[in-house]
């Protein structure tokens, strides 16, 4: 059963989707979010233009309004350059790119992908050695009339790769850790105590490892009641991506801290 789109839904579908911050959001998805509930004006993404601003305006029942200069202006399409002779090979710029739209690996050259490159302008400030030029490339030509509907899909199908991406090389990471403090708790438990003090040594380990895990299940809650307060449950973890293996890892960790936790509840 299908719905129809949300108002949210509707106003980011009317973004230009360069996921380059400047309307003060972290990505247009919250930024139109944000107008949907009225918390943002529809005048805060200067790639999109005053054609932009017109679109949202229309949709949103209100006038057309004037960029706000706070969020920049509107300007040709720009596409980052590296100068290859520069770069160090860093990868800040590629941590930085929201649609991946840089190639390259760490100690070596780096080079963007024309095609890719939104115009954001977020890889130019994390590199070290200045080697990232802005180079307009559409003409003069301004807001959604240097930019198409088919462009912008495309990057927003990056974006949400991407952002699906990272989140589940975190929880496998996070899998990683959580499996190696079980087996280091483990490992600990199975030491012969041979005298008071070695005991003792052995309990402040075990509640070390303990308290680690904890404050990890912790801010796992936390993380899931913000994503319940966002809306955000409701859309695809990630956990579907990750291995057998690793949701094998995070099922055992959960049922042992689960058991400790219920031993404790006895004493």
């Amino acid at each position: 059963m299908s719905f129809p789109p949300s108002l949210a839904d509707q106003l980011e579908d009317l973004l230009p989707q360069t996921q380059c911050t400047k309307c003060g959001y972290p990505a247009c998805r919250p930024y139109a979010e944000a107008m949907a509930t009225g918390d943002a004006a529809h005048n805060q993404c200067p790639p999109g233009g005053m054609d932009g601003v017109a679109r949202l305006a229309s949709l949103l029942g209100k006038p057309i309004i004037p960029l706000n200069p706070a969020n920049g202006i509107e300007r040709p399409r720009p596409v980052a350059v590296i100068d290859e002779t520069l770069c160090i090979g860093c990868t800040l710029c590629i941590q930085a790119c929201p649609v991946d739209a840089i190639v390259g690996a760490a100690k070596q050259m780096h080079t963007v992908v024309p095609a890719l490159c939104t115009g954001c302008d977020l890889c130019v400030a994390p590199c070290p050695v200045d080697c990232i030029a802005m180079v307009d490339v559409t003409s003069g030509r301004t807001g959604w009339a240097a930019w198409s509907r088919e462009q912008a899909d495309a990057a927003r199908a990056r974006h949400e790769f991407r952002t699906s991406r990272l989140r589940r090389e975190k929880e496998e990471n996070d899998a990683r850790l959580a499996a190696k403090a079980a087996a280091k708790l483990k490992a600990v438990e199975s030491e012969p105590a041979l005298s008071p003090e070695e005991r003792a040594a052995q309990d402040r380990k075990k509640a070390i490892i303990q308290a680690a895990m904890e404050r990890a299940r912790l801010q796992k809650e936390k993380m899931a009641a913000m994503a319940t307060a966002t809306g955000a449950a409701s859309r695809p973890t990630g956990l579907d991506d990750v291995s057998a293996g690793v949701r094998k890892q995070i099922a055992d960790v959960n049922h042992k801290m689960e058991t400790q936790a219920r031993a404790k509840d006895k004493q």
